[in-house]
């Protein structure tokens, strides 16, 4: 198809592509504004997705040092451009041409000349979205240049106090990491981050063990039942030795959950077993290998009445290493280590070159890969080798 210079011709615009009859044709022509107009971009969209896009529901994210992202309230996506090798022409619309620059009059139909549609670019490719895993790792790192201690508890600080000590409201987060509201959420959630002041947060570990023990001491004293804590009772006592009620509240819904109890006044909670136990068996080993055996004694101390200590529990926060006959314990947390999955499997491998099943397992069932199955990242990241038919498989470096 041949184009020329539009001079003698009707303009029209993209409405006399859309109306052309099958086994018709139309002449285009360049438009008088035609250039390479880089502000001009073609996206190509799943249909799903259109409605956010029209109801300006979505937002681009990323700082300028980083590749943007586009997320809409639930998921976020990359952007990649995609060559053609074909030619792709731009028609803008009829009614658009005064606002791009063209003359009052162009608008007005000329019935003594053809119907020419207008190309004012030609495209070289489009942008597509495809769907990718939040970029949580940045909300770590963000949330732990300040965490929120004891010392804090009776300081009166101003905002630009908060501003100059790096501490983030939500807008300061939805700027910063690459993710949706929702998956910021979950991102949070997953931190046991709370709000204060209007800046989300993370704990002291001290200031939380200081809390966790104060609360279990108390229950002891007061014959309190771990599996029925009236929350007015738990926050009336533990105010009164210095703990802010909303961090109290907080650790409870960290540690514990509701439950449902008519006969007494008030919210009921129920300290769960997994998280209290977890937590007492970092605090134990923290910074620190032991014998196994010692720390199963010491953990078994510490671990409240009525809950069980269960090694199981700690899978995904431990690992333990055979020195001869002995067997040493240390704490290797799932939660530490990055959500991208080269970098996970490559700190896995650092730790350890091989690996079983049961060892591994705990350590990337989080990985989430949109397209690419829990078997697809294993079959893309390391190498499995099974010595007979009924021994276990193991697990290496690619």
């Amino acid at each position: 198809m041949e184009i020329e210079k539009s001079q003698s011709y009707g303009e029209g615009g993209a409405e006399a592509i859309l109306n052309v009859q099958p086994n018709t044709s139309i002449s285009i022509a360049y438009h008088h504004l035609f250039g390479p107009h880089d502000d001009l971009m073609l996206l190509e969209l799943d249909e799903k997705l259109l409605p956010d896009i029209l109801n300006q529901r979505v937002t681009l994210r990323g700082q300028p040092d980083e590749d943007g992202v586009l997320c809409s309230q639930s998921k976020t996506y990359a952007i990649k451009f995609v060559g053609t090798s074909n030619c792709v022409f731009l028609i803008p619309p009829s009614n658009l041409s005064i606002s791009l620059g063209a003359s009052p009059n162009s608008n007005e139909k000329d019935h003594d000349n053809p119907t020419v549609a207008s190309v004012i670019k030609v495209v070289p490719g489009s942008m597509e979205l495809v769907e990718v895993a939040p970029r949580l790792d940045k909300l770590k790192l963000l949330l732990s240049e300040n965490p929120y201690g004891f010392d804090e508890v009776s300081q009166m600080d101003t905002e630009s106090t908060h501003r100059s000590r790096g501490l983030y409201a939500w807008n300061d987060l939805i700027e910063k990491v690459q993710a949706s509201d929702e998956e910021l959420c979950t991102g949070l959630r997953a931190l046991s981050a709370v709000e204060i002041d209007g800046y989300w947060r993370l704990l002291d570990e001290n200031f939380v063990d200081e809390i966790l023990n104060m609360l279990l001491h108390n229950a002891v004293l007061n014959d309190w039942l771990l599996s029925a804590l009236n929350e007015d009772e738990v926050l009336r006592v533990l105010e009164a030795d210095g703990f802010p009620s909303k961090i109290v509240r907080h650790c409870l819904e960290v540690y514990g959950s509701k439950v449902d109890d008519d006969t007494r006044g008030g919210c009921t909670w129920r300290l769960e077993e997994r998280p209290v136990c977890v937590h007492l068996a970092r605090v134990i080993l923290r910074g620190k290998k032991m014998k196994l055996e010692r720390f199963m004694e010491e953990w078994r101390k510490k671990v409240p009445e009525g809950m069980n200590a269960s090694f199981d529990v700690l899978e995904g926060e431990v690992l333990t290493e055979n020195l001869g006959i002995e067997t040493r314990i240390y704490a290797f947390s799932v939660s530490s280590l990055s959500s991208v999955p080269a970098e996970r499997f490559s700190r896995l491998f650092q730790e350890k070159p091989k690996w079983d099943w049961k060892e591994l397992q705990p350590f990337v069932r989080d990985l989430k890969v949109p397209g690419l199955s829990s078997e697809g990242l294993l079959l893309k990241y390391t190498r499995r080798t099974q010595p007979s038919v009924d021994a276990e498989p193991i697990f290496s470096a690619r």
